[in-house]
């Protein structure tokens, strides 16, 4: 009897346990969810992969390439944080730059956010000033927070960036 009831109960718990078994039909509207990476902020997203690299101490990163994206990495490219910036296809492959075996963005920190965004003018950058960089949206192009006090414009701040 004793027999009978396990039998029982294990051919319950097979029965409701979840599958997982391969749909065409969602694939095909999904996509292969490893390889493509959905995100309502590229840019965030981007940088936070640039920190998790950084922590993990890895050297090389790859990127779907969009205007914006590339924008911030040459921003980034010019401050010294990353040895080199290409674009190959629809890939930007992403180098990190090292000194004495440690990168050199130590720490990252998004300002902006899709549900806030974060404005400053060039006065209130200036009154900013301290051992990190912010990354800045103008109209003149995404700059750092040097070049945007050195040519007094404001813009939207991306993230706040440490060495």
């Amino acid at each position: 009897m004793d027999t009978c009831a396990g039998l029982v109960f294990a051919d319950f718990v097979l029965g409701n346990m979840p599958l997982r078994v391969k749909s065409p039909g969602l694939e095909r509207r999904l996509g292969n969810y490893m390889t493509n990476t959905f995100s309502n902020y590229s840019v965030g997203d981007f940088l936070i992969r640039i920190k998790n690299t950084a922590m993990a101490k890895n050297k090389t990163l790859e990127y779907k390439a969009e205007k914006q994206i590339i924008a911030v990495a040459e921003a980034l490219k010019k401050l010294g944080f990353l040895d080199s910036v290409k674009k190959e296809k629809d890939i930007l492959n992403i180098s990190l730059a090292f000194k004495n075996k440690k990168p050199v963005i130590m720490n990252l920190r998004l300002i902006s956010k899709p549900g806030l965004r974060i404005y400053m003018g060039a006065d209130e950058i200036e009154k900013k000033r301290g051992p990190s960089v912010y990354i800045i949206t103008t109209p003149k192009g995404i700059i750092s927070s040097l070049a945007a006090v050195k040519a007094r414009i404001g813009g939207e701040v991306i993230a706040e960036i440490w060495s």
